[in-house]
């Protein structure tokens, strides 16, 4: 039976918009996040397969996270936010998902959120100073590539314009939204949801009706299933439309609202701490403020920056994926490392021998099994290729902003499909093997009491597995041979 699931209290929502543009120095942050990153990511390695075992929501996962300030990560930088650029991010995010993947499922999509303010808010009515250190709320807009970070679109402080066709000319709308990764910051809030319509969904999805009386605001009705989060966010942003049909209106929701009900996600097969459920909304009420955005039901009607939304979702998964095929093989090799190594050597006298700068003792003889190693190291290689390639590409268009092309942003389609059907393909081979390379049932199955190298590729199939590869591959061939953009919608 579902029950409403309470979040702890909070204080009130406040609107962060359009604040007065000054210069201030950049905190030296960038070396920061690596640190913390390492040391979080170390502290996850240590109790993950007891925690995948228990399969229970992780709450204790998200305190991890949040004491070590990543949710933040992609704010801009000030006073008091330690903020980083995209790039940065999907570091973390792979770091993080090769210790636990599920946690860095968790963190991608909070990532993606955070900028809904961002992608589907309203265009700025003229383009940034190019300066990278114009700054928002006193942050700094800092970041190695000087905008694709935190600080840019919303750091200019000139009046927004309205972009043609949209739902935001609504008056129920008029309010200003709120700079979301702002307040995520601010609020320490976890985010989960989705904005774009669930795949293969039946029926209207989640609707909005107009809310009665003079303030204005919106109702919001439906039930949909969530990938990732919504079992311990602390906001949810989702997609919804007037009346089932029309313009999306992107909007920030309570989950602690006595009208949302979740449901958790049970008996999954891979990804089992990422917080999926399903999410029941009841006569939700959403005030104007809390409208971050819109998606225009006209696909030639959507401006490319807002078609960047999903790409950059996906791309931050790819990084999950990456680091389940990273992580595994490095377990793995240690496991083969540990179980190769021989006895100590020794000396003339019977004492331990130097051996300092040598290799171990028996470890790497089977010429198999550096056969095996080889062929995954080189895949993961190649993959942590591609993705790079296409992780470079997605933060130069976040950079141009409101100013990129229908044909920059193609180019961004194309590597980040790319990236996703390499790096698929590759994290399932390469813990398929792993399963073979530990060829104990102690060392493969969890149950028995080994290091559970099963939960990796489990994990590597529940990611992938809503990944259509063929689609993909025919929009990357279409482009290729025929120059076709992929269309521009929202939809991954």
């Amino acid at each position: 039976m579902s029950t409403p699931r309470k979040s702890p209290k909070r204080p009130a929502l406040r609107t962060a918009s359009a604040p007065a543009v000054r210069l201030v120095d950049r905190p030296a942050d960038d070396e920061i996040w690596p640190r913390v990153t390492r040391e979080l990511a170390d502290d996850l390695a240590v109790d993950a397969l007891a925690r995948d075992r228990a399969g229970k929501a992780p709450f204790d996962e998200v305190a991890r996270l949040q004491e070590a300030g990543l949710p933040a990560l992609l704010t801009a930088p000030g006073p008091t936010r330690r903020g980083a650029d995209w790039r940065a991010a999907c570091a973390v995010v792979r770091e993080i998902a090769a210790a636990d993947s599920s946690v860095g499922e968790l963190l991608a999509h909070h990532y993606a959120l955070s900028w809904s303010s961002r992608f589907f808010g309203p265009a700025p009515a003229e383009e940034p100073a190019p300066e990278a250190d114009l700054v928002e709320d006193g942050g700094v807009d800092g970041g190695v590539d000087g905008g694709v970070d935190g600080g840019d679109p919303q750091r200019t402080a000139a009046p927004r314009a309205p972009r043609t066709g949209r739902a935001a000319d609504a008056p129920r709308t008029a309010r200003t939204p709120l700079a979301l990764d702002v307040c995520t910051s601010e609020e320490r809030w976890l985010l989960a949801g989705g904005v774009e319509p669930p795949h293969g969904g039946t029926g209207q999805g989640l609707t909005l009706t107009p809310a009665e009386g003079a303030g204005g605001g919106w109702v919001l009705d439906g039930r949909r299933s969530f990938s990732s989060g919504v079992t311990v966010a602390d906001r949810l942003v989702v997609g919804a439309r007037p009346g089932g049909t029309g313009d999306l209106l992107v909007v920030l929701v309570d989950p602690a609202h006595p009208g949302v009900f979740t449901d958790a996600g049970t008996d999954r097969v891979g990804q089992r701490l990422a917080g999926a459920g399903t999410v029941t909304f009841d006569h939700v009420p959403v005030e104007p403020e809390h409208v971050l955005g819109t998606l225009p039901h006209d696909e030639h009607a959507v401006a490319p920056f807002t078609t960047l939304a999903p790409l950059a979702l996906r791309l931050l998964l790819v990084h999950v994926g990456l680091g389940i095929a990273e992580g595994a093989l490095a377990e793995a090799r240690d496991i083969s490392r540990a179980g190769q190594a021989g006895p100590a050597p020794t000396d003339g006298a019977g004492g331990p021998a130097d051996t300092e700068g040598a290799a171990p003792a028996g470890a790497g003889d089977d010429p198999y099994l550096l056969l095996a190693y080889g062929e995954l190291a080189t895949a993961a290689h190649a993959a942590a290729a591609v993705v790079e390639r296409a992780t470079d590409a997605l933060a130069c268009g976040l950079l141009a902003g409101w100013s990129l092309g229908p044909e920059e942003r193609a180019d961004i389609a194309v590597l980040v499909a790319a990236a996703e059907t390499v790096t698929g393909r590759a994290a399932v081979h390469i813990t398929t093997r792993i399963l073979e390379l530990v060829d104990t049932p102690a060392g493969s199955d969890a149950r028995g009491g080994g290091p559970g190298f099963d939960r990796f590729w489990r994990n590597a199939r529940a990611l992938t597995a809503p990944t259509q590869a063929a689609h993909r591959l025919r929009d990357i061939g279409d482009h290729y041979l025929n120059g076709t953009h992929a269309r521009l919608t929202l939809r991954a």
